[in-house]
Order: structure tokens, then sequence, then C-alpha cells
């Protein structure tokens, strides 16, 4: 599996990085301009990531816009919504209704949110969810 997080708190990052190692190759960005430019060329690449743990205030770029230009290239591509990537938000935010912009928008294209600190029972539960396991 290949798992890239989009998280700019160091904290967070690497306990992200170190639980997620176990479940495939682990790719990390540290703002939101960076997470799109590497997801991107992983498409282009034809190396598509699995999983993207997403951090939704971050610099340069929020999350929430990162979301929408990853689900637009996937649409581009004519990706179908079994094969496009599967998004786990990570924030500091009680909930979605809390995310910038407005709930529809924040919802939409989401699979799963988790609220910091991270519950790594709560990231195993929605990784089994989606049939991933450690390697």
């Amino acid at each position: 599996m290949k798992i890239l997080i989009a998280e700019d708190d160091l904290a967070s990052r690497m306990i992200l990085q170190r639980f997620l190692e176990d479940y495939g190759d682990v790719d990390v960005t540290v703002n939101g301009e960076e997470a799109v430019d590497v997801f991107m060329r992983a498409l282009d690449e034809n190396q598509p990531y699995d999983i993207i743990c997403l951090d939704i205030l971050m610099p340069e770029m929020n999350g929430m816009k990162v979301l929408e230009k990853i689900r637009n290239k996937e649409k581009s591509m004519g990706i179908s919504s079994d094969k496009k990537v599967k998004l786990i938000v990570t924030t500091s935010l009680d909930a979605p209704r809390s995310f910038p912009d407005n709930e529809d928008t924040a919802v939409k294209g989401t699979e799963n949110y988790l609220t910091k600190p991270i519950d790594l029972q709560k990231l195993s539960v929605i990784l089994e969810k989606y049939g991933f396991s450690k390697e």
C-alpha cells in the first residue's frame, strides 16, 4: 500500500508515519502545495496513493483546497469512485462542521476524519474497513 501524509504538525506527522509504516510505503509532506504536487506526480507516474491522511489547517494551501484539487484531478482522469484515493482527514477541529468553508463542501469527498491527538486504534479500524492490513 502507498500512503501519503500531509501534515504540518511535527508530532502528529511522526506519530502517523511510525504507525503507518507497518501498512506500507509512506511519503510525508508538510504543506498543502507540496501534498498536491506529490499526489499529482504519483498519478502521472501511474503509482497512485491508496490512502492520504490529510490535515485541514496547513500552510500554503488548506486541506479542503488540497482535497478539491485531488478530486478534480481524479475526475479529469476518469478515475472511478472505487479507484479514488481514500482520504482520512486529520484535524484539530472538532468535527466536519468546523472545517473551513461549509459542511457540505468539507464532508464531500472525504471518507473519514480523526481529531487530534490521533487515536491510533480508530485509525486502525478505518484502515481495516478499507481492507488494508499490516504488512
